[in-house]
């Protein structure tokens, strides 16, 4: 997640193809805290075979450490509520709560932990890191992009990048399901997660 801002300015010359090296972007090197109020974790799942139930997650914590000059000693930590999930319909988020899904009461905390960082040019990065839904861990890749860098109005430094990824949900437990009549079943097992990241550099 190493280096999220890069200063654009227009000029006339050809642009040059980015390489792996990236720019020198060192100012940004730091620890960042995930602005939840400015922050966005969602998902979506396939229904009934033919739409999406989108949802996010409305409670987490995440911390950033961005390296500037080397972005594989940047990481991420992030820690979400699952009794914090949100569809927009109440019934169906208390069911996702329940041991069918996610069990909140007996695995309250879903974990992200970054593993490593790879600029891969221009503003775009992959991050692999440990997902752990339930007691289950396993191996995610995120591809995130850049997309802003600022201070604002209260004088606080920020970063933004967008990211997202796609998961087996049944590979973490996550196996309830039912068969619908004309074939096929209720719930998707593929879950595309989305981030939608805005953070502020620790004072």
């Amino acid at each position: 997640m190493g280096l999220f801002n890069r200063t654009k300015t227009a000029t006339t010359a050809p642009v040059a193809v980015p390489t792996a090296a990236g720019p020198d972007l060192s100012h940004l090197t730091g620890d960042w805290a995930i602005d939840t109020m400015h922050s966005e974790i969602g998902f979506s799942v396939r229904h009934a075979m033919v739409t999406n139930v989108k949802g996010r997650f409305t409670e987490y914590d995440g911390k950033l450490h961005l390296d500037g000059a080397t972005p594989g000693n940047s990481s991420a930590d992030l820690v979400i509520k699952v009794a914090s999930i949100d569809t927009n319909q109440a019934q169906r988020d208390e069911h996702l709560r329940t041991g069918d899904f996610f069990a909140a009461d007996a695995y309250p905390e879903i974990r992200f932990r970054s593993t490593s960082t790879e600029l891969l040019g221009d503003d775009s990065y992959r991050m692999a890191g440990e997902l752990t839904i339930k007691d289950t861990t396993r191996p995610v890749i995120l591809d995130l992009e850049f997309t802003g860098s600022a201070t604002d109005a209260y004088g606080a430094e920020r970063v933004g990048f967008e990211g997202k990824t796609v998961v087996d949900r049944t590979h973490f437990g996550l196996t309830y399901n039912a068969a619908l009549e004309t074939g096929g079943v209720l719930i998707g097992e593929k879950v595309k997660l989305s981030f939608d990241i805005s953070a502020v550099k620790a004072a």
